[in-house]
């Protein structure tokens, strides 16, 4: 809730802040006019707006205006704060399900009267106009917790002549004086101010719908790589740099196998201690050579060493039988290894200490790193996998070299909104492996790769056809695209 709410204007001593502040609040009717003229602008950029922010959501927005945007967002718990009076009167009016603040984002004493914290802060298009950035920023840090996403959306500074063209010949409103800020000086200044950036979008090419063809461009053609340095909007996900060097989680390993039989022990027995708690989870895929059985033989052979579970799949395929572990899971960590055990098993602490440490909040395995030793991939695999690492780096924002390593790892509570949301995905992922990458993208999770030493397999064979699994894979690329990138 709001400690205090302001009802006469802040004192603002800044001349241009002040004339700023007059300019808006005496053109109130003037906007709303030149809205209406680019609605095709404001509809992609609220559309783009609420696929980054799930509705539901504790949201701040710093600068909010007449909270149209802050209302689009449809958040539990929205708070919008802005330095004009008349701006906030009919924010007011418009948007009583909000709560509004009058005062200036900059000024200490008024995020102080702000009770937080917040799943979203978004500053939207009004960065550039303040004082001092990265000293703002940094008084944010008080209304965040560790999950805190930040969304700043501004113009590229690409487009200044553009858009000052555009006024000059009246097809845009007069704006008031703005600093246009480089992609690289915000992240710079993100960076002094203790956020890191997670992600960064450009969206609109054209916009204005030009008959339609406007938005179709936007969509398919604006977000591919190259032509997307072009456009006109910017959007970038941080979140709050920490890190917690005491903290201690208990892990779930999820083990899916099927005819591994010849594995199942040697996980017991190269499984390292870490974590405040362990368990081990083996789900079984309906196998044709007794798995199941020598997991429960395993099971019971360690009992008391281990806290073994032995889950039969009802599915098909490695994704079903992940999703079935991770909700027999109890502990703060899920892990998956892959029972072929090319993924060593002794690796796993390292990927856990990424977690633990605040350093990363998905980490996905890379086999594309260290040498590998003989014939534990085919050549034609390596090379499909450099291809689709690149692809698949490109649609989630994040360098990946190895996106069908099988060892991905997040915390619990991520996985269960992650699982919450599938809808938007879907059950499309018989791998599982994409299913939890795109996820966590869609999450705006911190994501890192971590290297392994990866071994050839001594048991089995592998489970995967190279042409018909990578054809499915060429699907999912596109898949991927339309929901990440063409929205």
């Amino acid at each position: 809730m709001i400690l205090a709410q302001a009802t006469v204007p802040p004192q603002i001593t800044n001349p241009r802040k002040r004339q700023l502040m007059e300019e808006i609040d005496s053109s109130l009717d003037e906007q709303e006019s030149w809205r209406k003229f680019n609605a095709a602008y404001h509809e992609d950029d609220f559309k783009f707006m609420r696929f980054l922010i799930p509705p539901g959501k504790r949201v701040l927005e710093l600068g909010c205006g007449t909270g149209d945007l802050l209302a689009a967002l449809e958040p539990c718990y929205g708070v919008g704060i802005d330095f004009g009076p008349q701006t906030l009167a009919r924010a007011r009016a418009r948007h009583p399900q909000l709560t509004f603040v009058l005062g200036d984002v900059e000024d200490p004493a008024t995020l102080q009267s702000v009770k937080g914290p917040f799943d979203y802060i978004v500053i939207a298009d009004t960065i550039g106009m303040f004082e001092d950035i990265d000293g703002t920023l940094r008084l944010i840090h008080q209304l965040c917790e560790p999950s805190t996403r930040i969304v700043i959306s501004y113009y590229s500074h690409l487009w200044e002549p553009i858009l000052k063209g555009a006024e000059a010949i009246g097809l845009r409103r007069k704006q008031p004086k703005i600093n246009y800020i480089a992609n690289a000086d915000f992240r710079n200044l993100m960076d002094l101010a203790d956020f890191e950036v997670i992600s960064a979008e450009q969206r609109q090419l054209l916009p204005q719908r030009w008959f339609g063809l406007g938005p179709l461009i936007n969509r398919y053609l604006a977000p591919l790589p190259g032509v997307r340095k072009l456009c006109l909007r910017t959007y970038l996900v941080g979140r709050p740099v920490r890190q917690f060097p005491d903290r201690k989680f208990s892990v779930s390993i999820v083990i899916p196998c099927r005819n591994e039989r010849g594995n199942i022990e040697d996980a017991i027995l190269r499984m390292p201690r870490f974590g405040s708690q362990q368990e081990i989870i083996f789900v079984e895929g309906n196998s044709s050579d007794d798995t199941l059985a020598e997991c429960e033989r395993v099971r019971e052979a360690y009992r008391g060493q281990w806290d073994i579970k032995v889950l039969k799949q009802d599915g098909k395929g490695k994704g079903d039988a992940v999703r079935k572990g991770f909700a027999a899971a109890k502990n703060d960590v899920l892990m998956i290894l892959d029972a072929d055990l090319t993924m060593p098993p002794e690796a796993l602490p390292k990927y856990h200490a990424v977690i633990e440490s605040g350093k990363a909040e998905f980490v996905n395995g890379t086999r594309l790193v260290y040498p590998m030793e003989q014939e534990a991939m085919r050549p034609l695999n390596f090379i499909a996998n450099r291809m689709f690492a690149y692809m698949f780096s490109y649609l989630v924002n994040t360098r990946l070299t190895d996106t069908l390593c099988g060892t991905k790892v997040l915390l619990r509570k991520d996985y269960e909104v992650l699982a919450k949301e599938r809808g938007y995905f879907g059950n499309f992922d018989p791998f599982g492996d994409f299913d939890l990458i795109f996820g966590a993208a869609k999450q705006n999770l911190k994501i890192i790769e971590t290297p392994i030493h990866y071994k050839a397999r001594t048991f089995g064979e592998t489970q995967i056809s190279r042409f018909r699994d990578g054809w499915l894979l060429l699907k999912m690329v596109w898949f991927a695209y339309r929901k990440l990138k063409a929205i």
